[in-house]
């Protein structure tokens, strides 16, 4: 019986949609490789947007069986992208559709992302079988968009994510929690290099949108109080969008590149890979998904709140109770300090919070998330 299931599942095609911010390609990329492991025989696309996805993918897909990339209608070739830099984007609704034909003739598409749903919300006969596989995690994750409905599938990380969404009207037979699939992503950029003293190293990283986040009122003060010290070395490398919606950060970060405790990044793709969660030591921010990465492995963490929020009861920012909430610009560097002191009071605390977000973190999530694709191919 198992052979039979076998010879379906290799006679159809999965493709892979990497259309989107570079930041998309470690939640899918491990899923591509686990699924070529147990199914060598299966046809795998991967349908790039431009020539920095293309770059990145074709790199890693050598000896892979089945995989090959192939260019979107509206690929975009980018000069100078060969680090991995977020690339400026074709339009993806006119790409989509052009895409259709296409994936009407294969049997599963993964994507990470909501734009790529729009195709079985506006058309529901296409026979393709959409599997949506989340990229953000944490309290403050947007889940009420009525395009996550028209997935066949959800994977999600972990039982608690699923909670959520079963409340929103998925049904159960359709979404599955796999573990955090960015946790098997092996690709990370090496960033041990990157300061001539060593010293503990702080990771800001506001979020981008301006409602959640505290770089519209304390960012440059911030990022001041950062460089003039000597205490710390510090990583700025924020949210890709937050580079794309905040123009005078390019110009405030030019001049204070130069300093040897700093290191800024706001193009490669180390800000997107986990390269930076991994190497700091202390995560000063306020509501980026960043943080949970950074909690699989338990260290200090600082959060920024300009405008003084209740944010105890309110369970969008649970997050918060991973480290210090400081309201003050006066109280950054001494909670930076009395972070490394006093984080033994918060390690039971994140560990809870990311074991219940991200769910299984060994890497065997990408496996988990291949195998339902193969189910799936199976039905």
């Amino acid at each position: 019986m198992s052979g039979s299931v076998d010879e379906a599942v290799t006679s159809k095609r999965v493709a892979f949609l990497f259309l989107g911010e570079t930041l998309l390609i470690p939640h899918l990329f491990p899923i591509v490789e686990a699924l070529a492991r147990l199914k060598p025989g299966l046809p795998i696309d991967l349908w790039v947007s431009t020539s920095v996805h293309e770059a990145l993918l074709i790199k890693w897909t050598i000896g892979l069986p089945g995989v090959r990339v192939r260019r979107a209608y509206g690929f975009r070739t980018i000069a100078g992208g060969e680090d991995g830099r977020n690339p400026d984007l074709p339009s993806k609704l006119p790409m989509l559709l052009a895409l259709a034909p296409f994936l009407a003739r294969t049997a599963v598409t993964v994507c990470a992302e909501q734009t790529s749903l729009w195709l079985p919300r506006l058309l529901p006969w296409l026979p393709t079988r959409f599997v949506k596989t989340s990229h953000g995690v944490g309290s403050m994750s947007a889940r009420d968009d009525r395009r996550r409905k028209a997935a066949f599938h959800t994977l999600v990380p972990s039982e608690q994510e699923r909670q959520t969404y079963l409340m929103r009207g998925i049904l159960p037979e359709r979404i599955v929690a796999t573990g955090y699939v960015k946790a098997a992503f092996q690709q990370r950029t090496p960033v041990s290099a990157l300061f001539a003293e060593e010293r503990p190293i702080v990771l800001f990283t506001p979020h981008w949108q301006a409602y959640r986040s505290s770089w519209p009122k304390w960012g440059s003060a911030v990022t001041e109080m950062l460089i003039e010290q000597t205490r710390f070395n510090v990583i700025f490398a924020p949210h890709q969008r937050l580079v794309e919606r905040a123009p005078e950060l390019r110009s405030i970060f030019a001049k204070v590149a130069h300093h040897p405790h700093v290191h800024v990044d706001l193009d490669s793709f180390s800000m997107v890979d986990g390269s930076y969660t991994t190497a700091a030591d202390i995560y000063l921010g306020d509501t980026s998904s960043q943080l949970m990465e950074y909690l699989m492995r338990p260290r200090p963490a600082v959060f920024l709140d300009p405008t003084g929020r209740r944010w105890q009861d309110n369970p969008a920012f649970a997050m918060w109770r991973a480290g210090e909430v400081i309201t003050r610009l006066d109280d950054v560097l001494p909670a930076l300090e009395r972070s490394l002191v006093r984080h033994d009071e918060y390690v039971g605390v994140q560990q809870h919070i990311a074991e219940a977000a991200l769910g299984e973190t060994s890497g065997k999530g990408a496996t988990r998330a291949a195998e339902e694709i193969i189910r799936v191919l199976a039905m």
